[in-house]
Formats: C-alpha cells, sequence, structure tokens
C-alpha cells in the first residue's frame, strides 16, 4: 500500500461543514422555510465553544441543539455560528464553532450529516442502520430545548435513517478498516 500525503478524509469533513455552514447562513438570511428544522449535536468541550455553565455542566461531552421555532440572532461566521435560544424560559447566546459539530439533522426530509473526530474511529454499521425517530421531537420547541437536548443527543448519535433512499452521508464508508 502507497502512503498517502493528502488526508482526504479531513478535507471531504471540512467540505461538509462547510454546506452546513451554507444551509446556516441561508437560514439567518430568509428563515427556515416549509417544514425544515435543525437538531445541531456538538462537543460542549471543543475549542471556541461558548455556552452557559449550567449547559456544559449538564451536557459535558456534547449537546444537541433544536433550531426550530423559537431562536433568534443566527450570525453565522467562517469559522462559528452564534443563536440565541432558551432554556427553561431563560434566554442565551451560544457560540458554537463548525469544528465542534458532530451531527446535523434535519428531520423534516430525513438528512443527516455526521463527523468524527481525529482520534474517533467513526461510526459503526449499526450507527449507519440506525432508524431516525422524530417522533420525540414534534412537540418541540426552544422554550423546552433543555429537555429535548438529551433525547436529541442521542438521536443524532444513531441519526441515520430508515432504508429506502434517505439521505445520510458518513465519512467511514470510505475508510480502510
Amino acid at each position: 500500500m502507497s502512503e498517502t500525503y493528502i488526508d482526504y478524509d479531513a478535507k471531504v469533513q471540512d467540505a461538509l461543514r462547510g454546506v452546513v455552514r451554507t444551509i446556516l447562513r441561508e437560514t439567518a438570511e430568509d428563515g427556515l422555510k416549509g417544514d425544515h428544522h435543525f437538531y445541531i449535536a456538538f462537543k460542549t468541550q471543543a475549542e471556541g465553544v461558548d455556552i452557559p455553565a449550567h449547559l456544559k455542566s449538564r451536557f459535558p461531552e456534547e449537546m444537541t441543539i433544536v433550531l426550530q421555532h423559537k431562536f433568534w440572532g443566527l450570525n453565522v461566521e467562517e469559522d462559528f455560528f452564534e443563536v440565541g435560544l432558551s432554556f427553561n424560559q431563560t434566554p442565551e447566546m451560544l457560540k458554537i464553532p463548525f469544528a465542534a459539530i458532530v451531527g446535523f439533522v434535519d428531520p423534516s426530509v430525513q438528512f443527516a450529516l455526521q463527523f468524527h473526530d481525529e482520534g474517533d474511529d467513526g461510526l459503526d454499521e449499526q450507527d449507519l442502520e440506525a432508524e431516525f425517530d422524530d417522533s420525540a421531537f414534534e412537540e418541540a420547541d426552544n422554550a423546552d430545548t433543555e429537555k429535548v437536548a438529551s433525547a436529541a443527543s442521542a438521536a443524532s448519535a444513531e441519526a441515520t435513517t430508515e432504508a429506502g433512499g434517505d439521505n445520510v452521508v458518513t465519512l467511514d464508508a470510505f475508510r480502510k478498516k
């Protein structure tokens, strides 16, 4: 086997994070269209993440936020985004670098992107075959985000789809085991 000098995996992940960046920029400019809404899972301890201490203590590893009905101040920069959400009826601003994102799901169209850390071996086949069930989130709005976040984190970790043509992108399909 020849030695590779190009880190294709990192380049593809960066490109896919660019997809998330573009979607959030369009949402910041035009708002959410139709039934679109997003679950964004991220590493709470990642460099550059700025969230309230009570959320970091409740979600020490990973957290998922929901952008659906009640969010404000969505500002998208090249390396991060900021958004306002309510947690137990307390407004908070969050700053999340794109590099911290580990999952992005739009359940309205059964679309999911999953990312992994450099030290992570990525998803296994069971994760890819798991069914994403957004019924647990049907009545959620961002006023209840903290309640939904732990359930959404679990769902985003398995955020793939039903069999039959749904859109899930993972980089591990191209990795040598």
